[in-house]
């Protein structure tokens, strides 16, 4: 018996560490500089982080990196008369609003790709979805800063008179850590995806600096 809670007891100890070492990747281009630290020069790496960014939301307010500061986030680019994969994205954007409303860890950030997507527009439609831009940004800006952004957030996004609506954009959402550094990127028109990115939010929440 002694035997048996000792095996039982080892196999809950690295089964806990093995819970606490899941970590998630950094995405995007790494470089290798030399800093200094406690006097010593050593080499760390440079990850892709998010670069900073101003835009305005439904509700007039404007919206920078200053905004997310602290908060770990998830990004998608959308518009809202979007005829093909847009209104399957914020299905399951809603999802991610539902579960983490109350989270203060959390925010949403969608991007209007659209030139007629102004404040007003974008006003309606988060009425229309139901949602409280304290928690999920609908933010529009310059068309050229807009697709300079996707383009940080490894995102296409080109204008196309051939596209339904006009416009060509992938359905991706990226989740985004405290640093600004990419943690993810899953297919948001995918429900198992999605799944995929909950439940990464959750490891992404208990990881350690």
């Amino acid at each position: 018996m002694r035997t048996y809670r000792i095996i039982l007891l080892t196999v809950i100890i690295l089964w806990s560490c093995k819970e606490k070492e899941k970590r998630l990747p950094i995405l995007g281009e790494r470089q290798a500089i030399q800093v200094e630290k406690d006097g010593k020069v050593v080499t760390d790496t440079l990850y892709h982080t998010i670069p900073a960014f101003r835009f305005i939301n439904q509700d007039s307010v404007e919206v920078t990196e200053k905004t997310f500061e602290g908060k770990i986030y998830v990004t998608d680019f959308f518009f809202t008369t979007c005829p093909s994969i847009c209104p399957k994205m914020k299905q399951q954007m809603l999802r991610v609003y539902e579960k983490y409303k109350n989270d203060d860890r959390i925010l949403l950030l969608s991007h209007s790709i659209s030139r007629e997507d102004s404040v007003p527009v974008l006003r309606a439609y988060a009425k229309k979805i139901n949602i409280s831009s304290k928690k999920w940004h609908l933010v529009t800006g310059k068309w050229n800063d807009i697709e300079q952004m996707a383009k940080m957030y490894f995102v296409t996004v080109t204008e196309d008179k051939n596209e339904p609506g006009g416009y060509l954009h992938s359905g991706h959402f990226a989740l985004i850590d405290k640093q600004r550094r990419i943690r993810g990127i899953y297919e948001g028109t995918n429900p198992k995806e999605v799944d995929k990115l909950l439940e990464d939010i959750d490891i992404l929440l208990n990881e350690t600096p």
